[in-house]
């Protein structure tokens, strides 16, 4: 089984290329974000260190942590965000790591993807194989997070100013899917880096 690890700045188009893979190729994805969100759920290992950390504040009505009343606390304070994923990443990571072994054991597939934003800041090369940086213009990033997710401006600069500049992804990644345009494109360079 061979482990590919996506990255990409905000609004690269991670989503749409891990939905590619999952139609067009025999594999399992793993959301780094996805195990995050289920680590900080009531009960499971982050939830406590999260409250204790940010405080109740961060509860919506059901008793779980708000993920927006969350992240606005976050993204307006740097030490409470470098707080908060000394908690969650160490769990994700290793959470990640299990399943990786546990899909070797099975031997029932032959890729596995881990998106993460922080794969290389997070040291997942010790556990994939290659990386892969989804590229896309800081224009058409902009203009997505704009339409897709209702950012403003200030908030998408703010974001992308907290992430690895283009020369960091590259460096780092053995291959580049260019996702700046026509998702048939995209498709066509997945599907040549996997000799498909």
């Amino acid at each position: 089984m061979y482990v590919i690890g996506i990255t990409g700045g905000v609004g690269a188009g991670k989503s749409a290329v891990l939905s590619i893979l999952s139609e067009c190729v025999e594999c399992e994805i793993i959301r780094a974000d996805d195990v995050a969100n289920r680590l900080k759920l009531k009960g499971q290992p982050c939830f406590q260190k999260i409250v204790d950390l940010l405080g109740e504040q961060i509860l919506g009505s059901d008793g779980e942590i708000d993920r927006s009343l969350m992240s606005m606390i976050v993204f307006e304070d740097d030490a409470k965000m470098k707080q908060v994923e000394q908690i969650l990443h160490p769990q994700v990571k290793r959470y990640i790591t299990e399943t990786i072994e546990q899909k070797k054991r099975e031997g029932k597939i032959k890729y596995l993807f881990i998106e993460a934003a922080l794969l290389i800041e997070d040291g997942y090369r010790q556990i994939c194989d290659e990386f892969w940086y989804i590229y896309a213009s800081v224009a058409t990033r902009t203009k997505r997070l704009m339409a897709n997710r209702g950012y403003t401006l200030q908030k998408i600069e703010s974001i992308m100013d907290k992430q690895l500049s283009e020369e960091e992804f590259l460096k780092n990644c053995e291959c580049v899917i260019n996702n700046d345009g026509d998702l048939s494109k995209t498709k066509e360079e997945i599907l040549k880096a996997l000799n498909y």
